[in-house]
């Protein structure tokens, strides 16, 4: 049996989000236990020229929301990208479960085909059929960074695991 646009995407996007979500939950414990201001972690990076922590989670969300809404034609909710708290990055994870949960499947479905342009900064868009689109761009550019926020509240102590990142399963 075929799997679906919508079951290739909206689950996917949700639980990982979800897990995100929670890991972060976790970050502000750990920061209130080791009594240090948990915002701190907002701007936390790996290496000096790479985004921080805060970007992250902004780009994860923003490759799920694009997905979504390239695919299925629905416009996507604008969000300025001016959080400076790990509440309002939890916040901005919630508002992108909505809105990938209020786009129905069948406006998902059957999208296999379906021209997608992604536009890129000086340079040409990168085009791609609806399903190169998920497989070889948005999923992957989407794990990308939440395995990297990931990444970076474990480099910073917080006390995660596999099963964090896999949203507790």
């Amino acid at each position: 049996m075929a799997i679906s646009m919508s079951s290739a995407s909206t689950p996917i996007f949700v639980s990982m989000l979800g897990a995100l979500s929670k890991c972060i939950s976790k970050a502000r414990a750990h920061a209130e236990a080791k009594k240090f201001d948990p915002n701190v972690l907002v701007t936390v990076r790996l290496a000096p020229d790479m985004l921080p922590f805060k970007n992250q989670v902004q780009i994860a969300c923003d490759s799920a929301k694009f997905c979504v809404a390239r695919l299925s034609g629905v416009d996507a909710p604008a969000f300025e990208d001016n959080e400076t708290s790990l509440s309002e990055l939890e916040a901005r994870i919630a508002k992108t479960i909505a809105f990938i949960e209020s786009v129905p499947a069948e406006k998902l479905n059957g999208t296999e085909e379906k021209s997608i342009s992604v536009p890129r900064r000086g340079h040409d868009p990168m085009q791609f059929s609806g399903e190169g689109y998920l497989k070889q761009f948005a999923l992957p550019n989407f794990f990308f960074h939440v395995t990297t926020a990931y990444a970076l509240l474990r480099h910073n102590g917080v006390d995660l695991g596999k099963a964090d990142f896999l949203g507790g399963r």
